[in-house]
């Protein structure tokens, strides 16, 4: 559903433009209603809320140890649900872009049921990174 990479700037109030190929999809499936939070590389992910109710169900279903507690923090402490206006912008919160390091420029990355969210520099040293991929026996499986 959510596929693709679109390089885009994050304006003054720290809103962007959801590509507007995207937008008539979300406003199907989820209303224009999204989640923002940061996953476990502390980058920011956006959800469509309907997906995002999956990760919440599984987030509250596991154990307590310490390391599941701390996961829950990262997901759950630090969601914010968000709507995109007539103008297919979401504002992502100035905490959220300061924990993971976004500026002006950002790579929005479609990771089919979500979206990451990089700052531009770090996405392109990522992107140079991938040259040095360990493929586990699974990884090696894939057909494609």
């Amino acid at each position: 559903m959510l596929n693709g990479i679109h390089k885009l700037n994050l304006d003054a109030k720290g809103r962007m433009a959801i590509p507007s190929c995207y937008r008539e999809r979300l406003m199907d499936v989820c209303a224009g209603k999204l989640v923002i939070t940061l996953d476990t590389e502390k980058k920011v992910v956006i959800f469509p809320h309907n997906e995002w109710q999956k990760v919440e169900a599984q987030l509250v279903n596991l154990s307590m140890s310490k390391a599941a507690v701390r996961i829950k923090r990262l997901y759950l402490g630090h969601a914010t649900d968000c709507d995109m206006d007539k103008n297919g912008r979401i504002n992502i919160p100035p905490y959220l872009r300061e924990v993971s390091g976004l500026t002006k420029q950002i790579a929005l990355v479609g990771m089919s049921n979500k979206f990451e969210v990089w700052d531009d520099i770090s996405w392109e040293q990522e992107m140079a990174d991938d040259d040095d991929l360990d493929l586990s026996p699974e990884l090696q499986l894939l057909s494609i």
